[in-house]
């Protein structure tokens, strides 16, 4: 392709509001995760995570999700729904994801609690796992 062939495309993608992949990009979930598989080196595929607020002296269920093929849950929320403020608690089922290779875990579910407070931003919960621990911290 000469050069202002190119020039004409990428000029073409900018107008229209295209990333430069062709993809439409969607509106994401206020709440989501990616989850890695660290004795792997992958994405944890297919692990199943529920999400619940906090109400009362008890949790109430939110969503349930599955990871995708790159260990993400995007669409866990509408991304249309307003996000409430308040306790939120993240329960990572770990031992049917490890149990499905056979392998032993320490930590048959992974438990993350925390707090959302401007309703507006958007919190991404990333998860690096394996059977015999786990890391997690606020993503962006």
């Amino acid at each position: 392709m000469n050069r202002t062939c190119l020039l004409l495309a990428l000029t073409c993608v900018a107008l229209s509001g295209l990333p430069a992949g062709g993809e439409v990009e969607s509106p994401r979930s206020p709440i989501t995760v990616h989850v890695l598989d660290s004795s792997r080196g992958k994405p944890a595929v297919g692990l199943t995570a529920l999400l619940e607020r906090a109400e009362g002296k008890g949790w109430r269920e939110v969503a349930k999700g599955r990871t995708d093929d790159r260990g993400r849950i995007e669409g866990l929320l509408p991304a249309d729904k307003p996000l409430a403020a308040g306790t939120y608690r993240l329960t990572f089922d770990s031992g049917t994801y490890f149990g499905g290779s056979k392998i032993k875990t320490f930590y048959p579910q992974i438990v993350v609690i925390f707090e959302v407070e401007n309703t507006k931003e958007h919190y991404h919960v990333p998860l690096i796992l394996s059977p015999h621990g786990y890391s997690t911290y606020r993503g962006g």
